[in-house]
């Protein structure tokens, strides 16, 4: 499966985000219960995370999740 633009475009603004909170990849998926190599994936947009999943990382990150597709 081919990576859309929305999915660089989500993976760019979880890096971004994750970044602006002073966290690493490993917390982050500490946080969201989801393994550090999954959140390397979605912040390099070759994931195509569950709607689950975007909540989770929306909650660990303390954003709306829409904010992440923005």
């Amino acid at each position: 499966m081919a990576t859309t633009a929305l999915q660089k475009k989500f993976g760019k603004n979880v890096q971004h985000y994750r970044k602006e909170a002073g966290l690493t990849q490993e917390q982050l998926g500490e946080r969201t219960g989801l393994d550090r190599g999954y959140i390397s994936g979605v912040e390099r947009g070759v994931r195509n995370p569950a709607i689950l999943n975007v909540e989770k990382i929306a909650k660990a990150l303390k954003v709306r999740p829409s904010s992440l597709f923005e």
